[in-house]
């Protein structure tokens, strides 16, 4: 439900003969725009009626207006949000398991539940460091993209394991169910990726695009799809759904980049075929190497067991 501002003043004189949108930008501090949309959109009435933006107001007539408050996209909004799971816990870092369907953080666009609005919800105090949508955030996973990832709690952990991101001195480790089979079974992809010319929401290999390495090895080849391991060079965004694609083997209901929605329907797939299941570093504090897992969640499990079935 719509937050609204309800305001009632009445016309004064030197408004007489006015029309009614400049009236309303002239007493309530509005652009002209904004006056008559909001008349357009039926929040403005004079004496109780409703009336068209060019309606002339008298002297003392009453210009009731509600003006719908707009809340900021970047705004975190604490809440639980269902399926995260707590890995690990300590002083400086929560390492989460994020289901599919939940952002990082909030963004320009989307409404839906993010990780910083669950720990927000649940208690847990974040490191204030980066822009306060992304405080505590050192790594990103695509809204499409289960699996762990590693938020910062000290402002001390989150500088050591940014710069640790930044040197690619962090394993991150994935599983993709991709079509088909690679050739070669393992191999390295480098190649630069950058926004899509035609679709500002997708990306794609550009000659001028950021540098980017994918390393990849077959783990299992089936008859309509092979499961690979893939390593992170480089943290562009969607890299391993572009490089897949680039190669001919786009990841498994990934209809995004390429996948075939035949074989996605058969499977029971809605989402790409991608899981984050490992991420090792170094702890910020006791320095030590320390490693955590994700299972695949429910819907990656039922598609691989039925690639695996297929003959």
């Amino acid at each position: 439900m719509t937050q609204a501002d309800h305001r009632t003043l009445a016309v004064p004189e030197g408004l007489e003969g006015e029309r009614v949108d400049a009236a309303l930008a002239r007493m309530f501090g509005l652009s002209r725009t904004r006056a008559a949309d909001l008349i357009s959109d039926g929040h403005v009435r004079v004496d109780g009626a409703e009336v068209a933006k060019s309606h002339r107001v008298e002297p003392g007539t009453l210009l009731e207006v509600s003006i719908p408050v707009v809340s900021d996209p970047l705004e975190v909004v604490p809440e639980i949000v269902e399926g995260i799971k707590i890995i690990h816990d300590d002083d400086s870092i929560v390492v989460i398991d994020k289901p599919v369907g939940v952002a990082v953080h909030p963004s320009p666009g989307w409404s839906g539940p993010t990780v910083v609005g669950h720990l927000a919800g649940a208690g847990f105090r974040i490191a204030t460091s980066g822009a306060s949508e992304r405080q505590g955030i050192v790594q990103r996973l695509d809204v499409g993209t289960s699996g762990v990832m590693v938020i910062c709690k000290s402002e001390h952990a989150y500088s050591l394991l940014k710069n640790a991101f930044r040197r690619r001195d962090v394993e991150k480790t994935y599983h993709a169910l991709v079509q088909g089979h690679p050739d070669p079974l393992e191999g390295t992809v480098d190649a630069p990726i950058g926004r899509h010319p035609k679709s500002d929401w997708k990306f794609a290999v550009m000659a001028d695009g950021r540098h980017s390495v994918t390393h990849y090895e077959t783990l299992e080849a089936h008859r309509f799809a092979s499961l690979l391991e893939i390593t992170l060079e480089t943290g562009r965004t969607h890299q391993i759904r572009v490089h897949m694609q680039a190669l001919k083997h786009p990841c498994v209901g990934d209809l995004t980049y390429g996948a075939d929605p035949v074989l996605a329907k058969r499977v029971g797939l809605e989402r790409q075929w991608l899981h984050a299941v490992r991420l090792g570093f170094e702890h910020p504090d006791t320095g030590d190497r320390v490693e955590y897992e994700s299972t695949y969640p429910d819907d990656l499990q039922h598609a691989l067991d039925a690639i695996r079935d297929a003959h």
